[in-house]
């Protein structure tokens, strides 16, 4: 029986449009930073791309400005500026913020200071979506984008992080989304690409795929494919809840991600269940791929006044536009199967 893919929230599936927009760009020759035709010919790939991703985003007239991820986002737009945060943002982010403001039982962040803060949109693990204070200073909408609606325009946030392999672009490459006229300090010095803020020859295949995938995604979104999606992700729930009720549902109750479920099973070690999982035919995992083989208990759920023991014990399932009926019950059946083994076995 064929493998299920069941971490979209990793990284999603190479589309058929960024596929194809890759390849084309393979063929143009020339630096986008030169004068000449073929220069030109890369210059406007890279245009086209800055556009689809604005349009996407509902940030047109905003500055998009690519880079290598949206790790690197992350650093370009918080770097030096002394910002608070939540435990709950990806490792990116914190890397940068003081992980000081208060996270309640659902996952959702007080914010005092918008100006000072920077606020993920979504949550990699548990799917909880914030509200957005105006005047953000930041926004991780990595997990976000492409999933939900998004208007950057109209969300009161100065700047925002993206990703093209969340949403089917290629790996390697991200943008930070400005309004226009923000100051933003160049990390990477030495040229004077993406508006003086980001040196270095623009990557224009993987800009060139992340255009593609961005205005797929956007067609995908207004079209409500990801509504049948939600419908999947509750039937996975509701399956597991039935056979299983002490199972702990992360966030339920919060308004989430359609596509993902965060649950846990104390004292059943999360990489456990994703080891078990894969040699079922199942991928999944124990919390952010950033933070995985770390083997420890989740900060995101530690914040949200989870024990460690029940921190421990969760995995997150998320799935994706091409994700099935029959994959959904599949899995449920194969784990609901394991957890009878393991609640036997410490009985």
């Amino acid at each position: 029986m064929s493998r299920v893919y069941l971490d979209h929230n990793a990284t999603a599936p190479l589309r058929s449009e960024a596929r194809a927009a890759m390849s084309a760009a393979m063929d143009v020759v020339g630096n986008p930073s030169s004068v000449h035709a073929e220069g030109r010919a890369a210059k406007g790939l890279v245009e086209r791309a800055r556009a689809q991703v604005a349009a996407a985003l509902g940030a047109d007239g905003a500055d998009v400005i690519f880079t290598s991820g949206a790790t690197e986002a992350a650093a370009l737009a918080c770097a030096g500026r002394g910002l608070l945060g939540a435990p709950v943002e990806h490792d990116a982010v914190l890397a940068w913020v003081d992980p000081v403001l208060a996270v309640d039982a659902l996952g959702r962040v007080s914010v005092a200071e918008p100006e000072r803060t920077a606020l993920q949109l979504a949550n990699s693990e548990t799917g909880v979506v914030q509200k957005l204070p105006e005047g953000l200073a930041v926004s991780d909408m990595t997990q976000a984008f492409g999933k939900l609606p998004v208007a950057f325009n109209w969300s009161g946030v100065t700047a925002a992080l993206v990703s093209a392999h969340k949403l089917g672009g290629p790996k390697g490459v991200g943008a930070l989304v400005v309004k226009r006229g923000t100051d933003v300090a160049a990390q990477l010095r030495g040229g004077g690409q993406e508006m003086g803020r980001r040196a270095g020859t623009e990557n224009i295949i993987g800009i060139a795929g992340f255009g593609a995938a961005a205005e797929a995604a956007a067609r995908d979104l207004s079209n409500g494919r990801w509504e049948a999606v939600l419908g999947l992700r509750n039937l996975l729930e509701e399956a597991i809840e039935a056979e299983a009720k002490d199972t702990i549902f992360v966030g339920k109750g919060a308004e989430r991600l359609p596509n993902t479920s965060c649950f846990a099973t104390p004292g059943w070690k999360g990489e456990t269940q994703v080891m078990q999982m894969d040699l079922a035919g199942f991928a999944i995992s124990a919390g952010s791929a950033c933070s995985s083989g770390k083997l420890r208990a989740s900060p995101v759920l530690r914040a949200m006044g989870y024990t460690e023991d029940q921190a421990r014990g969760a995995i997150r399932v998320s799935l994706g536009l091409e994700t099935s009926r029959d994959d959904v019950l599949r899995f449920a059946e194969a784990w609901l199967a394991k957890q009878k083994i393991f609640r036997a076995r410490v009985a």
